[in-house]
Parts: C-alpha cells; structure tokens; sequence
C-alpha cells in the first residue's frame, strides 16, 4: 500500500508541476511577467537548478527591465552551479541596458568554456542561439570541432549560416551533413523543401547547382537520388527520370521508384513523361503485375489523345490484354477501363452495362465490387437511366459508409440529381460534401452548390439553370458539338446574369481542348473584362496565361495574366502553379 501511495502522490505531483507550468507559460505569453515570475520563482525553489526554469525567471526580470535583479540571479547560479551557459545569459543581460563591451567579455567567457571543455557547446550555443546571437553560435559551434575532430554540427551550423543569409554555404553544410549522415536524409530534404516553397527561386538554383557539382565530383549514386528528389520537387518529372535510369544502370534493386515516379507523373498530368517512364517500364520488367499497369496507362493515354479512327486499334489491344491475362480480380482495372471506353467512346452503354455485370459475378471484395458499381452507374448516367444509376450510387454509400469512396458516390449522387434538374435534392447532398475530409470532393461540391444558389436567387424559375444543366450533361455524355451549342444558346437567349461567366467559361475550355486558342482566349477574355468580381476570373486568367505561355510561346502576355493570379488571386487552386509558372518565365529558375 505505501507503494501505491508514493505512486500516486508522485503522480500527483508530475500533474501539479505541468499545471503550473502550463500556468506560468500563459501569463508569460500574455505579458503578465509579475505573476509568470511568481510561480516560475516557486517552482525553480522546487526544482533546483532547472535551465529552464532560471532561464524563464531571467527572462521575465528583463521584460519588466529589473536587470539587476537578473544579474543578481545569474551571477548566484554561476557560483552554485557554474553553468556555461549562464555567461551567454548574462552577456545578453548587459546587451539589453547597452553595454556591448561587458555582453562581449561574457560572450567571449562562455565560448572559452567551450575550447576547455568541447561538450559544453551544446548548452552554450543552443542559448545563443535562443538570443539570436546568430554568429556567436557559429563561433561555438567552430570552436567545438576545431578541438574535438569527432563532433560534426554541419546542420546546426548550415540552418545558422541560413540566418546569416548565406544560402549558398547553407546548402553546403546541408549537403554534406546528409552525406555522412545518409540516415537524417529525409530531415535534411524536409529542410531543403521548405527554403524551396519560399517566395524566391534563387535558392532552388543554387540547390541545383551545388547537386550538379556534387554528382559531378563524387560518382555515389546518393547525388543521382538527390538530384532526382530534387526535380520531383521542381515538378520536372523528365530530369528526375534520367536520374532514375542512371540509378537504375548501376543498381537494378532500384526499379520500383521509376514505378513510383510513373505514377506520380500520371497522377500530375505530365502525360508526355508519364508515356516514357511506362513505355521504360514495360521494356525493363517481366512482372505481370507492372506491365499490366504500364499497359493500363498508356492506354487511358491514347483514348484520351486518340481519334475514333484509332478506336479499333485500342480496343483490340485491351482485349488482347484480357486474353493474355485473364478475367478476374487482378486485371478488374482493365475491365473497368474496357467498359468506360466502350460506353463513352464507342457510344455502345449496353456493351460497357455488360461488360459490369460480367465482372460483378467474380469473386470480388467489397472495395472492388464498389469500383464496378461505380463505373456502372456512370454509364447508366450516361443512357440517361437517372434513377437506376442513383440507386447503385446509394448502394456504394451504404456499403461503403463514411469511407472516401462512399463520399465520391454521394457527390455522383448530386451530380445525377442537378443534371436530371432536381435542384433541391442535388443542393441538399452538397450542402452536406462542402465540409468532406476530401478537398477535391469538398471542392466540386461548393462549385455546384453555388452555381445552383446564385442561379436559383436571380432566376426563381431556374430556366437557365435547367438549360446550363442540359448542357452540362451534354458535356458528361462526351457530346462536345452538342454541349457547345447548348451553352451559346444561353449566352444568346438568356439574360440571366449569374449563369453569363460561367457559361464563357465552359465554351472557352471546349475551344481550348479542340486547340482552337485564339477562340478560347477570346471568351476567357470577356469574363477578364466583364467579370472580375466574379468567381471564375481566376480560372480566366490562368487558363489565357497557359495557352499564351505553353501554346502560343508569348510569354510577353502569359507574365502579366500570371501576375494577377499571383497578387489577386491567392485564394485559387491555381495559385501555387501560376507563381512556378511566372518564377521560370522572370528567369528565377535559369541555371
């Protein structure tokens, strides 16, 4: 029983410490030093010689300016407990009454401590560092390694040298800590990271240059993965991947992270580089399993890019993949693409409905089930069987409740019910997406919820909202000519405010993927002119800037259309690619 008493009386204890602890902290954040400085006086006479604790006390001394009363303190914890780090404290003591030439003498004191003794300068360099004594830290650190050769502080003093504004040593250090400590790697990269997300590129060059020169003077493979982590972060999948397959010629263990880079090439759009890792892929492996996703890929590709003359050519390649690999579980991917391509592309939905159903008979887990449901509900979608494909939606809810997935078939379920024009319902469901875990779900359905509100309040009747819907459907239906027209039928006969920008904006981006750019800018540009208070003036903006900078090779005009993006437009999904965009045309990036 005393056990458990002492036990729980030294729990006690733990809790009462962190409690006024916590209190003394919230006093000191909210500038209350006197009564911060009571209990952090209480609990240093509790816990005796404390840094953190004295460190505090002397803290809230010198925010009331009672630095006499600091100096008093320092110099009786010197004498009990000649802690080297106290001479930083009192140096930086005197530096706030402006007595640099005793803050130096105390400086210089604490750093001798550290030539006698190099293990102090963990203590002493962390408080200068603490002080922003940025070059005195420098200096202790220096001091330490001069001494002892076996201590390396390259990061600490790489993340200093930062401070200092020296980039250019900063990466160095970096560079060489990860080297030797190839196990810290992925701190260092994170580091590096965040200097490459700051406003100015020119750290990214000189993070290039100096990988370049490293993989240039040493032939270890880390610098090809560092360099190659280092495009990634760029975006630049192509750079990355002649890395990869330099890594690859000398170490074939390293085959899966040209997978993993296809992948997040496809997952970034950059079809063209995603074509060549994968076409790599499928020359490099014999497991089934990789040439199944390499294929997978480069068809999607080529249904994407192709033409209806090529639709027989693809579809004889996916069913000669199906023979090859056989019907089941493991090619359920390409089943699902072969249903998709033969309802949306080749215009027959019952041969894409059979196609499901076939596949729903195999010995399918509910995830899987779930994906075959889905697509087989867009393709109902698409024969306009509004209700039947709602139903199989809900299903996927229901089985799959509160899971992702389960949030996409619900946003479906919105989306079946605006294009079939029950506005009320679909308002309903997405009221209820806008808050989903998901961003890009929560995303699409605040776009759909507002549309529908902003054109419910103009227009009670919602007359033009059905015929936008109408039109949207079109659009789903992969009917483009007939989608186009519809929405130049409302710009010519509907006055509907609301529904003007939007509607610009649908037409401007069917020009735009039938390569017709001259037209797509010109009704990007009536949303620019007549719409800037609008909501879809951002997506005007970069859309123009994209096709004058990738399409048309102008970057005169793309820099300024850019440009507003980046100053008027910080809240847009756009944002962070059109300030990369803008930093390459400007010359940030030039190497």
């Amino acid at each position: 029983m005393k056990k458990v008493f002492a036990l729980i009386a030294f729990m006690w204890s733990v809790a009462v410490l962190a409690q006024n602890e916590q209190l003394a902290q919230n006093y000191f954040e909210k500038g209350e030093f006197e009564k911060a400085l009571v209990i952090y006086q209480d609990l240093d006479a509790r816990h005796q010689n404390n840094t953190f604790f004295i460190q505090k006390i002397i803290a809230c001394y010198q925010q009331l300016q009672q630095y006499g009363e600091a100096e008093k303190l320092i110099n009786e914890k010197l004498k009990s407990t000649e802690k080297p780090y106290l001479y930083v404290e009192l140096g930086y003591n005197y530096q706030l009454q402006g007595d640099k030439e005793k803050a130096e003498k105390n400086y210089n004191k604490a750093i001798e401590t550290v030539a006698q003794n190099p293990s102090n300068v963990y203590a002493v360099a962390s408080t200068f560092e603490q002080k922003v004594q940025v070059e005195k830290a420098l200096e202790a650190y220096e001091t330490a390694t001069s001494i002892n050769k076996s201590l390396n502080f390259d990061y600490q003093m790489a993340l200093l040298q930062g401070q200092l504004g020296n980039i250019d040593l900063m990466i160095e250090r970096l560079l060489s800590y990860s080297y030797n400590n190839k196990q810290s790697l992925p701190v260092v990269q994170n580091q590096l990271s965040r200097f490459m997300n700051e406003e100015s590129n020119t750290f990214n060059t000189s993070l290039r240059k100096a990988l370049l020169v490293n993989t240039q003077k040493n032939q270890d493979i880390f610098w090809n993965h560092f360099l190659s982590w280092f495009y990634v972060q760029e975006k630049d999948y192509s750079k990355a991947f002649i890395q990869e397959k330099a890594i690859f010629k000398r170490d074939p263990d390293t085959f899966n992270n040209i997978v993993i880079l296809a992948r997040v090439a496809a997952d970034e759009n950059e079809t063209e580089t995603a074509r060549e890792i994968y076409g790599f892929v499928l020359e490099n492996t014999t497991d089934p399993d990789l040439l199944l996703q390499a294929h997978e890929y480069l068809i999607t590709a080529d249904i994407k890019d192709g033409t209806e003359k090529e639709y027989p050519a693809i579809e004889q390649r996916i069913n000669n993949l199906l023979t090859e690999y056989g019907t089941g579980p493991t090619t359920l991917d390409l089943q699902i693409l072969k249903a998709d391509f033969e309802a949306f592309h080749l215009k027959n939905t019952q041969a894409g409905i059979n196609t499901l159903n076939t596949t729903l008979d195999q010995q399918l887990n509910r995830y899987q089930k779930a994906k075959v449901k889905m697509k087989l509900s867009d393709i109902l979608l698409l024969d306009e069987k509004f209700n039947q494909a709602i139903i199989y939606y809900a299903q996927i809810e229901d089985d799959l409740k509160n899971d992702a997935v389960a949030h996409e078939a619900s946003l479906k379920v919105a989306k079946a019910s605006y294009f079939k024009g029950d506005f009320e319902w679909a308002q309903k469901q997405l009221k209820v997406l806008k808050s989903s875990s998901s961003q890009l779900i929560a995303n699409d359905a605040l776009e759909l919820y507002l549309l529908i509100i902003d054109n419910t309040v103009e227009d009670s009747t919602q007359t033009a909202l059905k015929k936008f819907a109408r039109a949207d459907f079109k659009l789903y239906q992969n009917k483009k000519t007939e989608a186009l027209d519809a929405y130049k039928d409302i710009l010519a006969n509907d006055k509907t405010q609301s529904i003007q920008d939007v509607t610009l904006l649908r037409i401007g981006r069917l020009y735009e993927e039938q390569k017709q750019y001259d037209l797509a800018l010109q009704y990007y540009k009536q949303i620019i002119d007549n719409y800037a208070d609008g909501i879809y003036v951002d997506e005007a903006l970069f859309y123009s800037a994209e096709i004058y900078n990738k399409q048309l090779e102008d970057t005169g005009k793309a820099m300024p259309l850019y440009e507003k993006v980046i100053f008027n437009h910080q809240d847009s999904i756009h944002f962070v690619e059109a300030r990369k965009q803008y930093r390459q045309l400007r010359g940030d990036a030039n190497s």
